[in-house]
């Protein structure tokens, strides 16, 4: 019988982020919560392209829920590091009012 492997994501503060082109999801779908980035913009940084523009979105998994009402909090920011900062936060704190 074959193993199934179980995927591995990379992780920021014990939650997995998973990547298509300029969309990021962040946390777990299995949640009540999960944070969107969207890069809107890059720059060129030493031949890199690093994020300029992020739009961050807290949603809430609920199926039952029309896509308009999933979105909780809205924010865009400069560059990924104060997305991932703040769509945390949010994360975190969501998260934690739900139980």
């Amino acid at each position: 019988m074959a193993e199934k492997k179980k995927a591995k994501f990379l992780s920021y503060k014990g939650k997995p982020l998973v990547r298509c082109g300029n969309t990021i999801y962040y946390g777990n779908m299995t949640d009540p919560y999960v944070v969107l980035l969207q890069i809107l913009s890059s720059k060129k940084v030493n031949d890199l392209d690093v994020a300029d523009k992020v739009t961050v979105q807290l949603l809430s998994t609920d199926p039952d829920a029309r896509p308009k009402d999933r979105i909780i909090k809205k924010s865009e920011k400069k560059g990924l590091y104060q997305a991932m900062d703040i769509g945390s936060i949010w994360l975190e704190l969501a998260l934690k009012d739900s139980k």
